[in-house]
């Protein structure tokens, strides 16, 4: 269908029914009246909503990798822990037992 023929129908036909200039009674009155009733947006309780809507879900990841932390066989036949390999690359530098001065 051809837009500019259309558009040229719909505005002869919006020109041919002109609107009413009747207003209903008391319009300004009911739409005033509900005016206070739309609450404000307040950015901080739209905030707050959303991380407790995402609380749920991120304590449901952490206790899925925490299980499968805890129950996963370790791969690796090395007995040294976590710790002790942490512990070991944080005194590296420190680790003056090799030079002399």
């Amino acid at each position: 269908m051809n837009m500019a023929e259309l558009q040229k129908k719909l505005l002869a036909s919006a020109r041919a029914n002109p609107p009413n200039d009747d207003v209903p009674f008391a319009f300004e009155q009911r739409i005033m009246a509900q005016l206070p009733a739309i609450p404000a947006f307040e950015i901080l309780a739209t905030w707050n909503r959303t991380l407790w809507q995402a609380a749920a879900p991120c304590v449901a990841v952490m206790l899925l990798l925490g299980a499968w932390t805890r129950f996963a066989q370790p791969t690796d036949s090395s007995r040294e822990t976590l710790a002790a390999d942490l512990e070991s690359s944080l005194y590296l530098p420190f680790d003056n037992s090799a030079e002399t001065w």
